[in-house]
Parts: C-alpha cells; sequence; structure tokens
C-alpha cells in the first residue's frame, strides 16, 4: 500500500518537520502512523516530499525529509462546470471527479438547481465543495489540488466567458450526436466541460454557451445522473489525453 499524503501549507526547507494541526492530528492520531512509517507531504501546488516518522506526540508527529520532489501540471487542463445539485450529490461528484483527476470545478447556479447558493448559505456550500476536494486530493495521492472556483457559485455569463476563452468546451446533453469519445481534443489549454443539475440544462443557457463556442457531446445511450456524468467524461478524456 503507497504511503499516505498529508496536504501543508509550504513543503519543509529543511531536513526535519513536525506535523501538526489537523494533519498532524489524523496522521498521529486517526491514522495512527507509527516511528519508522512513512509518509508524502503535498502543497497542493506540485511540490512533494518523502518522509519518515521519527517521533509520536499528543496530535504531532515528527519527521524527517528523505526526499523532494515535483509533479508538473497536466495539460491540457481539465475545468468542469457543475451544476449545483441537491443534498449529497454535489459533494459526490466533486469527491469523485477529483479522484480522477479534474483540475478545477466551477460551481454553476444554473435556472434548473433546484438548490441555489445563496448568502451565508452558499459560502458553507462551496466550502464543503471545497474541502471534499481535498480530502479526495489526499486520498487519490494527488500533489495538486484541485481549484474550487466561485463566490460561491459562477451565473451562466460568466460560465460563457471562461468557455469563450478555453481551447476547447463541451456541453454534456443526451440529445447531442457527436461522442465525447471521438470529438476533437487541444494539445494545451483547457478544456471546460459543462454538466447541468438535475433538471438539466435549460434551452436558453445552451444557446449562450454554444454561442460562446461549446459543442454539445454526449457519453454514450445512457442518461447519467449529474453526480456521476461529470466523473464519467473525466474518464474518458484521462484516457484519450494518456493521463491513464
Amino acid at each position: 500500500m503507497s504511503a499516505p499524503l498529508f496536504l501543508v501549507e509550504a513543503l519543509p526547507t529543511g531536513d526535519t518537520l513536525t506535523l501538526d494541526g489537523p494533519e498532524g492530528h489524523h496522521a498521529a492520531t486517526v491514522q495512527r502512523l507509527r516511528v519508522g512509517e512513512e509518509l508524502l507531504l503535498a502543497d497542493g501546488r506540485g511540490g512533494t516530499a518523502a518522509a519518515v516518522v521519527t517521533a509520536v506526540g499528543r496530535g504531532t508527529l515528527d519527521l524527517a525529509v528523505t526526499s523532494r520532489g515535483y509533479v508538473d501540471a497536466s495539460v491540457p487542463r481539465l475545468v468542469v462546470v457543475q451544476g449545483i445539485a441537491k443534498g449529497d450529490r454535489g459533494e459526490l461528484a466533486v469527491q469523485a471527479m477529483t479522484e480522477v483527476g479534474v483540475d478545477e470545478i466551477v460551481p454553476w447556479a444554473a435556472s434548473r438547481s433546484v438548490v441555489q447558493w445563496r448568502g451565508d448559505r452558499g459560502v458553507r456550500a462551496r466550502e464543503k465543495w471545497a474541502a471534499t476536494a481535498r480530502e479526495a486530493a489526499k486520498q487519490a495521492r494527488r500533489a495538486w489540488l484541485p481549484i474550487v472556483a466561485g463566490t460561491p457559485d459562477e451565473s451562466t455569463p460568466t460560465v460563457a466567458l471562461r468557455i469563450a476563452g478555453a481551447a476547447a468546451a463541451f456541453v454534456l446533453h443526451e440529445e447531442a450526436e457527436e461522442r465525447l469519445a471521438s470529438a476533437e481534443l487541444p494539445e494545451t489549454g483547457e478544456i471546460v466541460l459543462l454538466v447541468g443539475p438535475e433538471g438539466g440544462i435549460a434551452p436558453a443557457e445552451l444557446s449562450a454557451f454554444r454561442e460562446a463556442g461549446a459543442r454539445t457531446v454526449r457519453l454514450g445511450p445512457s442518461v447519467l445522473r449529474t453526480s456521476t456524468a461529470g466523473v464519467a467524461a473525466l474518464s474518458v478524456l484521462a484516457a484519450r489525453l494518456g493521463r491513464w
């Protein structure tokens, strides 16, 4: 089994480090790492460090750094505009998409979203998505932490502007004729995937996205839930781009 990964604000510049705070508590108290065990540190921006535990305290670990590394950011970037969903479906989508390699998630306030993020509720909801992405990145041993955009969400006009600046943009739509598995992909820049909420994408939104340069595509004969469509599409792209 690979060594567990813990996210830190900054990697140690020296040969030793005391891992404390929430990550130290999780490592020492929850995972119960012991002297001699190995772990990975990552700053969420590509930097990594391998370390071995030299001492265990109450919610802390003393570490000796054994090696350092850097993982280049993936090109092209994979961005998913995720229609806000009700219940825990949005968090399930964020978790799975992070595990398969999404680079950025954009919470989208679609007109047919049952749940609308407003005021403090919206801020808390976005923070929950960010926390979910962080934990999923650790589980997947990712050196890069996905960005969760929005303040707390993005409007349709803002999403259209994002599409206009992308190298390619695809709207997942069950009535599309083109398949994502055969669509032409750019070698650089940003690929934007749009996933609608439970009620789907409204005609006005679809028109706005098409005018901005997006193409409608489908994955296959099945109509997927909003919580699974994004991860399925990312899986197709990951295989086609050589990430997998």
